[in-house]
């Protein structure tokens, strides 16, 4: 696996730390790549070694809560208005005005609200699997566009978005979950898609009423239950997340999802251009995501009006589309960029 050099940003007057790698050329297009739940920038690689041998610098923090960046036991840090000012910051140090900025699952809430909030620093936006206009004002936006046929409102009342609203009720519980067995349940999160499970009830769909995951039991499934064949990261990549999720513990990562009504506010009363994006856009929408299901329910609809400028692309995969088809996702993105950014 090639090699990145790794690098320190001290910043909120040298109160908080933003680690992160970076590759090619300091005089080419900045790409910045943001991770979701759970990961570290070191999940992009198969990106950062494409992009940067095309000519692009690429740079891939690790998000708030992760792996070498800050990661305070403080849920107000991992509000998007935070998150943001970490990437405006990272913006700044690297010496540019504007990037192109990719994203994938929360990553993609601090996408658009950055996208919202501050599009001058904007050549073009890449989200994967969380289209604009929904994460970044909250979950009550989310459950708008839960598909009542596949979840009947008085089985699902959160639909597939149960889980999140159980990090709300019952925070503590739901963390201490997945630091029973870190390495068991980061096995399980990174498996390759299943085409037979779209259009299905999400398994986290019912977390409220069952008293947490996999049907309340007591901890993840262990590592040894799931075979190679299943997953969809490279076994270098996952010990180095397994060993980042276990120094700061999944309190932080998990923290992300306890400042919805926050980040609404903060997106609504600073949207720039009534929310419209002006810019080059692509969604990466991931065919076989029983969450994040862009297929036949209305979650990718509000972007198609707000993005003037929008490029979608399906590619058939499980939520973790950018490790387990990286390939396809790099030629998504490499086309996008030729015709629509880097004119």
């Amino acid at each position: 696996m090639p090699s990145f050099s790794e690098h320190d940003l001290v910043y909120e007057d040298g109160s908080k730390t933003l680690h992160y790698l970076s590759a090619g050329p300091d005089d080419g297009d900045l790409m910045v790549f943001m991770h979701g739940w759970p990961g570290i920038g070191k999940t992009w690689h198969d990106q950062l070694t494409d992009f940067s041998k095309r000519g692009y610098k690429v740079v891939a923090p690790d998000m708030p809560g992760y792996g070498g960046s800050t990661a305070r036991k403080v849920a107000e840090d991992y509000a998007q208005e935070q998150i943001v000012k970490a990437m405006l910051a990272l913006l700044k140090h690297l010496g540019y005005n504007q990037a192109i900025w990719v994203a994938h699952d929360w990553g993609c809430g601090t996408l658009w609200t950055l996208a919202r909030t501050h599009p001058e620093v904007f050549k073009g936006a890449c989200g994967m699997t969380v289209p604009y206009g929904i994460l970044e004002l909250g979950l009550e936006e989310a459950l708008k566009h839960v598909d009542r046929n596949v979840y009947p409102e008085d089985q699902y009342k959160y639909g597939q978005w149960s889980y999140q609203a159980y990090y709300e009720q019952n925070f503590e519980k739901a963390t201490d979950w997945f630091d029973k067995d870190i390495r068991g349940f980061l096995r399980m999160a990174y498996t390759k898609g299943n085409p037979e499970a779209v259009c299905k009830p999400a398994p986290m769909a019912q977390a409220v009423e069952d008293g947490g995951w996999m049907g309340g039991a007591e901890k993840p499934l262990p590592a040894s239950a799931i075979p190679d064949a299943y997953a969809c990261i490279d076994k270098e990549t996952f010990e180095e997340l397994v060993a980042a999720m276990e120094k700061t513990g999944f309190w932080p990562g998990d923290a992300w999802y306890l400042n919805h009504k926050a980040n609404r506010a903060y997106n609504l009363e600073n949207s720039k251009n009534e929310g419209h994006l002006k810019f080059p856009v692509l969604f990466i929408e991931a065919k076989y995501d029983t969450v994040c299901e862009t297929v036949v329910s209305t979650l990718a609809e509000p972007q198609k009006e707000l993005c003037e400028d929008l490029t979608y692309v399906s590619i058939t995969a499980g939520h973790f589309v950018p490790v387990e088809k990286h390939e396809e996702v790099n030629q998504a993105i490499a086309e996008w960029l030729e015709a629509k950014v880097r004119g």
